[in-house]
């Protein structure tokens, strides 16, 4: 009765295993609850489960699912069955399998078969005896209680589905009954019902079976097993109308509980009157009409295990999907830190060394500057310093009040205060002059170094090495610019000036011991500052400035080197990690992809039918298809790739084209299914199955379009590639028959076979020869390839035909036509073309991809050309008519 399920697709479990296991994929995997209903899905077996108010409804729906009396009905003479609300009935639970002897047993279920001497055993049975189906008071083993009564058939139904039927609920509670009966099956839930309505405790029974599981429930209203007399034929109409009212009755209780939806897409027997849309869940209904259940109960079952599939690879794909876009993503990272990190070393070089340069020509200028400081600031408070030092009172030295001489060692403790007060007036005076004259460097090279180097120590530091290289590096900028540069107070360079007055006024030295009075304390500090060579000081502390700076440059330099190498040796290691996402990682996830789409698709809408022949490509066929999907018409692309680096490109173009959002200028593309029997089973085909559009710009410029109609093909164009280009992806391969028209002759885009972003390119040269950018042959480009591409398209629209230019047309092979392009071969400009159009052609097929136009001025510069040439042409055509007349 029941048709075999949809295959499951094949592998998907090695697939599962695959993404979970693979070392490279570690930082990827499933969420706990997708990969237990994954695992189920493809472990599981249909398996139809019959429930019921109690248990002579569900007797009877099994007799009748499979075509015999197999089970009593409990109907004989003082006999009855209370089902839930009772505790009369024990019946265990059943489980109908196929095989090719009729036997009986009694087993755990998944463990091992009881030794017992069964009724059905001891002799020949049309049904199962009712004391092999119950539980007997006296039994006390519990393992005897538990276990199931396994009933094998030779029987059609059964080759394709087992059948449960759940025990009494005095035996089991229903939780735990669903628990055992759904393990690692995918349930077909059927609900006898041999009453009017239900009654509370089985809504409540449904209530738990609605809770625990997500399909649908089939009801079915069991009729009466023992029907009276046929009525006379006055009163069948009255018997009818009050069935009729019975199942009216039925359904609305139903329908008022929530366990049936929308009535209005049900019939009088309950089941569905039209089509659920392709991809919706299946809903539940009710078979009022018991003569119809085997009709209704197939589709049912379809919908159920259609429906479970389709989650199972709707949820596969979403995992695929989401691990192949955080490869994309990861080799954008990689590409920009290739990029970026050579860029960034060499920028905190030059900075350094412009830093370096200025502050050595400050250095330089600044020592007749700071002699002649010096030399002013001595004047200006010479009377100053001389009166302090005449007033100084000495520490730990007592001097007498007439002045008597001392000791030489108190003289020369006398002498060193006097000294050191002049060195701090000096030194407080001097230093602060200074540090205008180089402060404003802080910001403009400092700030901007500690930027650089903040952002190459974050540039994936995997190793301590590179942690210690960078804060060596920040420390060295530290003390080399920041503390010598700003001269704040306290600073090397204060010390610096400090010392070497120290030294110079240390020099003085006196014979005999004199008397301490403030005249000799004034002519200490006299002799003291005449003694200060404000030359020889200002040489001084810039020579050693120059030197300290010198010393921080080199120290610098050497750090810098350190920490170039260990990124050059890391940025070694990503970009081999580079080429293993682009070339294997990605690629393997893509093809995962498209096999998991392609199954959902063919699940929903099943194998498309090829039409006529409309087209053949380098790589696949062209089909007409009336229909798919809900689509009509479509165009189905049949592409066999020959080995394994044309499937991944093939999946690659998928996930990219599918991940696009709807765009009026591209091509839709509605799904895949994967032919396994293509060619009469000699070859695997991917089906890509597109948009039906009227015809490609080959083909419409040979029949022949107006210039307004081309202007506007040529706008469309730019206006799709411009949306690939902001979604990070490039096309690759813009030429004529890539352009499809509809019947409105408006332009779109199609086949992405070469379209990825530009993280993703490996520096393959692809393409068609003529549309080629010279850059394309040395495997270094960005996205103005398709600019360099659309000028050849345009130039074909400006002539309004599709002879090859000149240029192209004297080419005997396709490498002399790449060496010619190369050497600057272009299309020639032919009489009828406008200057505009000519000079927009030059532009974009520059051979300096810098110096070709964005598109976004493109697109403004077709449209005004558009509008001139439109409304010069609508004004020579109404001139000729005037003339005419």
């Amino acid at each position: 009765m029941l048709s075999p399920s949809a295959p499951v697709c094949p592998g998907q479990k090695a697939l599962m295993r695959h993404v979970r296991s693979r070392g490279q994929l570690s930082c990827i995997s499933f969420p706990g609850h997708e990969e237990e209903f994954l695992r189920n899905t493809v472990g599981a077996a249909p398996c139809i489960l019959v429930l019921g108010q109690d248990c002579a409804a569900r007797y009877q729906l099994l007799n009748c699912l499979l075509g015999e009396r197999l089970l009593p009905l409990c109907l004989e003479a003082g006999e009855a069955c209370k089902g839930v609300q009772g505790s009369v009935c024990k019946r265990r639970k059943l489980c109908f399998t196929h095989g090719r002897q009729t036997r009986l047993s009694l087993a755990l279920p998944g463990q091992y078969e009881l030794v017992h001497q069964l009724a059905a055993n001891c002799g020949r049975w049309d049904t199962v005896p009712r004391e092999d189906l119950e539980i007997h008071e006296e039994c006390e083993d519990p393992a005897h209680r538990l276990a199931e009564l396994e009933i094998t058939l030779h029987h059609p139904l059964l080759q394709e589905a087992k059948v449960m039927v759940v025990p009494c609920q005095s035996v089991q509670p229903i939780e735990e009954a669903l628990a055992d009966c759904t393990r690692t099956v995918i349930p077909i839930l059927l609900y006898a019902i041999n009453q009017d309505t239900l009654g509370t405790d089985h809504v409540a029974e449904l209530r738990k079976v609605k809770e625990m599981l997500s399909f649908p429930i089939c009801f079915i209203r069991i009729p009466d097993p023992m029907p009276a007399a046929s009525p006379e034929p006055g009163r069948r109409g009255e018997r009818e109308k009050e069935r009729d009212r019975e199942k009216s009755a039925l359904f609305k209780q139903l329908l008022s509980l929530g366990f049936l939806s929308n009535p209005v897409g049900n019939c009088s027997c309950g089941a569905p009157t039209q089509t659920s849309a392709p991809g919706a869940k299946p809903l539940s209904l009710l078979v009022e009409a018991f003569e119809r259940l085997h009709r209704l109960l197939v589709p049912f079952t379809r919908q159920v295990l259609q429906n479970q599939q389709v989650e199972a690879a709707n949820l596969l794909n979403g995992v695929h999907c989401r691990c192949l876009d955080i490869f994309i993503n990861q080799a954008f990272d990689m590409q920009r830190d290739l990029q970026i990190t050579p860029r960034r070393l060499e920028y905190t070089r030059e900075k350094e060394g412009e830093l370096f340069t200025s502050l050595m020509a400050i250095a330089n200028r600044k020592q007749e500057e700071m002699k002649e400081m010096i030399v002013e600031t001595l004047g200006s408070m010479k009377e100053q310093l001389l009166e302090d030092a005449a007033n100084l009172e000495f520490t730990d030295i007592i001097v007498t009040t007439n002045g008597d001489p001392v000791t030489s060692k108190e003289i020369k403790s006398c002498i060193h205060q006097i000294q050191e007060l002049i060195v701090v007036r000096l030194n407080q005076a001097v230093a602060n002059k200074l540090i205008s004259s180089v402060d404003y460097l802080r910001e403009s090279f400092v700030g901007t170094l500690e930027r650089c180097l903040n952002s190459l120590e974050k540039s994936h530091m995997d190793s301590s090495v590179h942690n210690i290289t960078s804060n060596h590096l920040k420390q060295l900028l530290n003390a080399a610019y920041h503390v010598e540069v700003t001269f704040h107070s306290g600073s090397s360079v204060s010390r610096l000036f400090w010392e070497q007055i120290k030294q110079i006024i240390h020099r003085i030295t006196f014979v005999n011991p004199p008397a301490v009075s403030p005249e000799w304390k004034r002519k200490v500090a006299q002799d003291a500052i005449e003694s200060l060579s404000a030359a020889k000081l200002a040489r001084s502390i810039c020579s050693q400035f120059r030197t300290r700076l010198n010393s921080s440059h080199e120290a610098f330099a050497a750090s810098l080197r350190q920490l170039e190498e260990g990124h050059t040796g890391r940025l070694e290691r990503t970009e081999d990690l580079w080429l293993r996402v682009r070339k294997d990682h990605a690629p393997r996830l893509a093809r995962l992809s498209l096999e998991s789409r392609s199954l959902r698709d063919v699940l929903l809408h099943g194998k498309p039918k090829l039409g006529r022949e409309l087209g053949r490509g380098q790589y696949g066929v062209v089909y007409l298809c009336d229909s798919w999907g809900g689509h009509f018409p479509c165009a189905l692309k049949s592409v066999v790739p020959p080995d394994d680096k044309h499937w991944n490109d093939l999946a690659l173009e998928f996930h990219y084209t599918r991940s696009l959002p709807k765009h009026e200028r591209l091509v839709d593309l509605h799904g895949s299914v994967i032919d396994h029997t293509y060619g009469g089973g000699s070859s695997i085909a991917v089906l890509l199955i597109m948009e039906r559009l009227h015809r490609d710009l080959y083909t419409g410029l040979k029949a022949g379009l107006s210039l307004r109609e081309r202007l506007q093909i040529a706008l469309d164009v730019v206006e799709g590639i411009r949306f690939l280009h902001g979604q990070g992806l490039l096309h690759r391969d813009i030429k004529l028959k890539n352009v499809l028209l509809d019947k409105q002759n408006r332009a779109k885009i199609t086949d992405l076979g070469f379209c990825k972003p530009e993280a993703m390119m490996s520096g393959s040269i692809v393409g068609t020869p003529i549309h080629m950018a010279p850059e394309l042959f040395t495997g270094k480009y960005d996205n103005s390839v398709d600019v360099y591409a659309f000028g050849i398209l345009f130039w074909y629209l400006c002539t309004g035909s599709v002879k090859l230019p000149e240029a192209f047309e004297k080419c005997s092979s396709k490498d002399q036509l790449w060496n010619n392009v190369k050497k600057g071969a272009r299309p020639e400009r032919l009489p009828t073309f406008d200057e505009e159009c000519w000079q927009l052609m030059e532009a974009c097929w520059n051979g300096d991809p810098s110096l070709r136009p964005l598109l976004g001025i493109v697109e403004p510069s077709l449209q005004s050309i558009m509008v001139r040439l439109c409304n010069r042409g609508s004004e020579q055509k109404s001139s000729s008519l005037d003339d005419s007349n």
